[in-house]
């Protein structure tokens, strides 16, 4: 394996310590012995607003706040940044097969295709369009 890419759901579930499916748990434990466990900086953004409160939505509390979580959680061990290059923007806006227009699950998703690592989520949107052969997946 070439390593995994967290989608944000799964960087904060891991981070936070919640229960999370044995096979995504060790796919993550091998990358983090070897070609690491990688996070990209589109989930920096989509964390700060999940904190940040909108309409009748409840913010997530990333303790003691957004910006120190994401540090923490990236200078844990085995971590490393997936990189955001131009060539990947561009990418995630000429993604093959079906897919919605979120921007961050386009943008993770032409990150793992390019760096060819495995996202691991639960998105059903994400897992579907791996399970079509588009990206590599594994269910938390």
């Amino acid at each position: 394996m070439a390593g995994v890419l967290l989608d944000t759901c799964a960087a904060i579930w891991l981070a936070n310590g919640e229960p999370m499916a044995p096979g995504a748990l060790a796919a993550i434990r091998e990358a983090g012995e070897g070609p690491g466990i990688h996070v990209s900086p589109v989930s920096a953004w989509e964390i700060g607003l999940l904190s940040n409160p909108r309409g009748q939505r409840q913010p997530l509390v990333f303790t003691p706040d957004p910006k120190t979580w994401f540090a923490r959680l990236m200078a844990a061990p085995g971590i490393k940044e997936a990189p955001l290059t131009p060539g990947i923007a561009v990418d995630a806006s000429w993604l093959p097969g079906d897919l919605h227009g979120d921007p961050g699950d386009r943008l993770i998703i032409a990150t793992a295709r390019d760096r060819g690592l495995t996202i691991i989520t639960r998105d059903r949107l994400i897992l579907t369009y791996g399970a079509a052969g588009h990206v590599g997946v594994l269910a938390c």
